[in-house]
């Protein structure tokens, strides 16, 4: 038998330097200590410990704050006829369990009719199939609407950790590591970036207490990026039609990465074989998602399954609006209705400019002048408009200087034009611009100064505009203990302030305004809270403090926008021969060799 040779460890791994960023030196010493709470905690591991024994432990720890976030209520939990959002996906699960998949998008719509693309449907009916077995009560059609059995939440609140740790977690594991590796970020920092990054508060707070499974969407996301940035651009494009057919709330990141491929398939040099590979492997993709959906509604009119239900089925005016007539007698037909349809259900046009207070234009402007006095197809247009003017300058730059380490900047800027400009905007859709943002840790000087002070200002102000949300759900404690835990881990207000005020802002990146910027923005946070929990608002004013919220909320979003905008534009080069800004990107792209 061969002899075992161990693996060599890279240079950085067995190197007692730290990143200046990350540990600062004692003085009089030769030695150095962490900056910041969670560097502390695995500065132990930072030389003697392997990785692989430091990653479950970062995974069981991550896990249990999601598990225990969990005990706590949910969107709509006892308050009928409509429930929440659980019920929502609960009743998905009973839908798709029981009756044919023609009947999908057109059963009972005005109760949680089906919304989203079909692999949310799929990923419903998988997940109803296997909870019928432990219970069918849980999914028995009709009869379960507003069941609240606690172990059925036992089980909804498992399908989230489970499909978390089946998509999400692997995948921003795969990326930080690819992102850290492309930068020349050591192992162990990018370890402290991932704790930060798992341990986002928005994103446990909405899937695992609010109740959703964003982040298989946001997973597929991270996806999509890491093999883009292992310049495997074609599974980027599987994984992001995955991400899209889940939610459509992606399509938030969808123009960064049309201009992203484009630019690879023009920069140097026009790539026509690259291109078409795109173009036919992307809808290869959308083809093999609708598959099932579509066929199987042919198979259904073989079988003589009406499209009609029980329920009360609206027509879809999509079928009727095509400019061309589609004969119902056609075999083609069962498939072009449910087409049709879905596109219909997944894009809600009829819903209006915005259904609750969210921390964007349309809502801050609607403060000042009600939009609602003008039509429908008006705001649609004029939303239109300004989210592509918002975004164009930002598609430009990525498809002129395609570089993988840009990507991620492009798709936070783009996705905060969507958030500020775009029609049908939700409070949970803040989730998507901070998600690139946040993976930013993981890349070059990610835990300095100045990307930790923008990074976890973005996100502190992001969770902060879901609170009037979260209070609806009962879910203040949570809020409260998650959101300043992250806070206390990167030494960010309101737990420290030694970012802006302690040695480590001494560096000269923190400049004047920033700090002047953060901490207005961190005080008017601190402020509302105060005033929300003490001072009712007036009689004629009951919604005072939730406009507060928004009106902030857009300002500090807007601020985030601006900066993402501008730090693609330094990184890419764009500025050099125009004001002398150099700024040093180390990336793949432009070595030859590691």
């Amino acid at each position: 038998m061969a002899s075992h040779k161990p693996r060599r460890r890279r240079k950085e791994d067995t190197s007692d330097a730290t990143s200046r960023d990350v540990a600062r030196p004692n003085p009089g010493t030769s030695s150095s200590s962490p900056q910041f709470p969670l560097a502390s905690f695995l500065w132990p591991a930072k030389n003697s410990v392997s990785q692989w024994v430091t990653l479950p432990l970062i995974l069981m720890v991550v896990g249990l704050f999601r598990w225990a976030t969990g005990f706590w209520g949910y969107s709509g939990f006892s308050i009928p006829p409509m429930y929440g959002d659980l019920e929502a996906q609960r009743h998905w699960m009973e839908i798709t369990t029981h009756l044919p998949i023609s009947q999908w998008y057109f059963y009972d719509l005005p109760y949680w009719g089906l919304d989203y693309p079909p692999l949310t449907a799929y990923h419903s009916w998988l997940l109803g199939k296997i909870g019928s077995i432990i219970d069918p009560r849980w999914f028995a059609l009709d009869t379960s609407r507003g069941f609240e059995d606690q172990l059925l939440k036992v089980y909804m609140r498992a399908t989230v950790l489970v499909s978390e740790y089946l998509v999400y977690i692997p995948a921003a594991i795969i990326l930080n590591r690819k992102l850290g590796r492309m930068l020349g970020v050591n192992n162990w920092e990018s370890l402290v970036a991932l704790v930060a990054i798992l341990m986002q508060p928005a994103t446990i707070l909405i899937d695992h207490a609010h109740f959703q499974y964003n982040t298989v969407m946001l997973g597929f996301t991270l996806a999509s990026i890491s093999s883009m940035l292992a310049g495997r651009a074609l599974w980027g494009c599987v994984f992001f039609v995955a991400a899209l057919c889940y939610k459509q709330m992606a399509l938030y990141y969808a123009p960064a990465i049309f201009a992203y491929l484009i630019g690879i398939c023009m920069v140097p040099k026009p790539n026509v074989g690259r291109f078409l590979a795109i173009a036919i492997v992307t809808i290869l993709s959308f083809a093999i998602s609708f598959a099932p959906l579509l066929l199987g509604s042919i198979l259904d009119q073989y079988r003589g399954i009406p499209v009609s239900t029980t329920k009360e089925t609206p027509s879809p005016p999509s079928i009727t609006s095509l400019p061309f007539a589609v004969n119902e007698k056609s075999w083609y037909f069962p498939s072009s209705l449910q087409l049709t349809q879905s596109i219909h259900r997944i894009f809600p046009f009829a819903r209006g400019l915005f259904e609750d207070k969210v921390a964007n234009m349309w809502c801050a402007v609607h403060t000042f002048h009600k939009l609602h006095n003008y039509r429908l197809g008006q705001m649609q247009r004029i939303s239109t408009v300004i989210t592509l003017i918002t975004i164009w300058p930002s598609m430009m730059i990525i498809s002129l200087f395609p570089y993988r380490e840009l990507l991620p900047w492009a798709m936070a800027s783009t996705a905060w034009g969507f958030f500020l400009c775009s029609f049908q905007v939700h409070e949970k859709s803040v989730l998507l611009p901070l998600l690139p943002m946040t993976i930013l840790l993981g890349s070059e000087r990610g835990l300095g100064t100045e990307l930790r002070a923008w990074i976890g200002w973005a996100n502190m102000l992001g969770v902060w505009t879901l609170f009037p949300l979260l209070k609806r759900d009962e879910l203040r404690m949570p809020y409260g203990v998650l959101t300043l835990l992250w806070a206390y881990l990167l030494g960010l207000p309101p737990t420290s302030f030694s970012l802006y005020f302690g040695r480590q802002s001494k560096n000269g990146e923190l400049k004047v305004l920033t700090k002047m910027l953060h901490l207005a923005f961190y005080a008017a946070m601190m402020a509302w809270h105060a005033g929300e929990a003490f001072v009712p608002p007036p009689e004629d004013k009951p919604d005072l403090w939730v406009v507060l919220n928004v009106l902030i909320g857009f300002a500090g979003f807007g601020v985030c926008f601006l900066w993402c905008s501008w730090q693609l534009i330094l990184r890419s080069g764009l500025m050099e021969d125009y004001f002398g800004v150099r700024m040093k990107i180390e990336a793949a792209d432009r070595k030859k060799k590691q």
